[in-house]
């Protein structure tokens, strides 16, 4: 009978032991698993940086001095003196223009000088003797003087036939060959002849840029806030930077109605002569923020227009805060308003939050999220 009784109560016993084990398991596995939804995610404490920005805008290149030269005599051109590229000389001979007839013009002219001068010659004694008026010789002085003045007159487009350069520079296309005909009223010029020791870079801003632009320049007129305006760079058509930093010049007083823009001017030294006429590329305009908070764009995401980040508060809940931002560095927004320096934000797997979440929070050095991405293709 006692051994029936002890037989019975094994498997009660057994059941107890087993549901005691079971409770004191799924006590353990609780912390476990909320650890486990709690997220362990990086976070940075923003700081606050001078970092410097730039905004491009596409420029076309000229020469500082670009003189077309025309023919001032018709003619047929005999000769070409230069060729293309070719530097040259103020007052160098370019091209020569045939000038048979304008000579024989000068041969009738010079025998009218001459003769006008016998003429003057043969009457000054006859007025010293009075035996003819000063009237007289004064006509023939008068009649000479003319002869001469037409015969100037020829000479002088006798040496347009040379047609010669008229400043120091750099010879562009050569529009016409010898054996054309060219005259004064031509419309296309032989050439251009082209200063580029230095070049103007020409570009434009919207009026809301040029506004934004000018009242942050120092200086109290505009004389002054060009002069103080920082150096600006130039990006040639193949994408590399030009080695010489450029200054702006001068800016046009007046909005184009047609574009609505404002034009600037900057100079460039070239004595490499790399820069010429017609190249094109873009002007970077550097702009400085000094000491503003910086977060880094990959720790952002927008909703609906708008930037936000995931912010944390001392328990390290993550609550998404809207942020407003002035400008972008790289790979960086120059944050306006919304938060401070030493705040700490999610700075990588935003997209995984939603409203406010708990996480175990990985400090991470700010510069580890900021650095540049590296381009891998162009």
């Amino acid at each position: 009978m006692r051994n029936r009784v002890l037989i019975n109560c094994i498997p009660v016993l057994l059941g107890i032991l087993l549901t005691a084990t079971s409770c004191g398991d799924s006590k353990t596995e609780q912390p476990a698993q909320q650890a486990q939804k709690t997220p362990a995610l990086p976070v940075v404490t923003l700081p606050t940086q001078t970092v410097t920005g730039y905004t491009s805008y596409p420029t076309r290149i000229e020469g500082i001095v670009n003189a077309e030269v025309y023919a001032k005599i018709s003619g047929y051109i005999t000769s070409v003196a230069v060729d293309e590229g070719q530097k040259v000389r103020k007052g160098q001979t370019l091209f020569r223009l045939e000038t048979q007839s304008l000579n024989q013009d000068a041969a009738a002219a010079r025998a009218n000088v001459n003769a006008a001068q016998v003429e003057v010659d043969k009457l000054k004694p006859l007025v010293e003797k009075n035996i003819i008026s000063n009237v007289q010789l004064e006509t023939a002085k008068a009649q000479l003087q003319q002869a001469k003045s037409g015969y100037n007159g020829i000479a002088a487009n006798i040496d347009y036939g040379n047609i010669k350069s008229p400043v120091d520079g750099f010879v562009g296309s050569i529009n016409l060959r010898t054996g054309s005909l060219v005259s004064p009223s031509s419309q296309e010029p032989l050439t251009t002849v082209s200063d580029i020791s230095k070049v103007y870079a020409y570009f434009s801003m919207n009026e809301k840029e040029y506004l934004d632009f000018i009242q942050k320049a120092e200086g109290a007129s505009i004389e002054e806030k060009i002069k103080n305006m920082p150096a600006v760079s130039l990006i040639l058509a193949n994408g590399a930077t030009y080695d010489s930093e450029g200054k702006i010049e001068t800016i046009n007083s007046q909005i184009n109605m047609n574009t609505g823009t404002v034009s600037f001017r900057a100079v460039f030294d070239n004595p490499s002569r790399i820069l010429t006429n017609g190249n094109s590329g873009k002007i970077r305009v550097p702009k400085t923020y000094t000491d503003v908070v910086v977060v880094p764009k990959e720790s952002t995401f927008e909703q609906q227009g708008d930037i936000y980040v995931y912010k944390l508060d001392s328990n390290n809940v993550a609550t998404s805060a809207k942020i407003s931002v002035s400008g972008d560095v790289d790979n960086l927004y120059v944050v306006e308003s919304g938060l401070t320096k030493g705040d700490r934000i999610v700075a990588k797997g935003t997209s995984t939050l939603r409203g406010q979440t708990t996480i175990q929070p990985q400090e991470t050095p700010f510069d580890s999220v900021a650095k540049p991405v590296s381009k891998v293709f162009r």
